[in-house]
């Protein structure tokens, strides 16, 4: 594992992520507000500590290089497929780690409550993250 390259995909995938979930709104989706969501969750479970807004997308960028360095552990050589393909697949589990455990926390329910636009947005972001990891982590290094 190059833990390097990994944690630099985990910035970019997440970069183009949150980007993405800017743009959504323009094409109708509902908003994606990582960081709000996760000062949300952060302030209810350490709530004697002053979390707020920044802190909400420093875990978001966080979480993002945690999970890239997670793929390149584990699944980047267990899952079929060109790089871009295993990460698109690894962006999925995530989607669905995130449905099931971070939604509920701020009360959005377990995938989303059902809500159409917000599962498909949410499973865009989640795509293009881990697309973006898995072509970075594997992309051949320069000589």
């Amino acid at each position: 594992m190059n833990a390097r390259r990994a944690a630099v995909a985990g910035v970019i995938g997440t970069v183009a992520m949150t980007l993405l979930f800017f743009i959504e709104p323009l094409i109708g989706l509902p908003k994606m507000a990582e960081g709000g969501i996760l000062s949300t969750v952060m302030s209810a479970s350490v709530a004697h500590l002053p979390v707020g807004f920044v802190g909400g997308w420093i875990v978001h960028f966080t979480v993002g290089i945690l999970l890239a360095l997670l793929y390149a552990a584990v699944a980047a050589n267990r899952m079929p497929g060109a790089p871009v393909l295993r990460g698109a697949l690894y962006g999925v589990l995530v989607f669905v780690g995130a449905q099931l455990v971070l939604m509920p926390l701020v009360g959005a329910g377990i995938f989303s409550s059902g809500d159409p636009p917000r599962l498909l947005g949410s499973l865009a972001g989640h795509l293009l993250y881990g697309g973006v990891v898995g072509w970075y982590y594997g992309r051949v290094a320069p000589v």
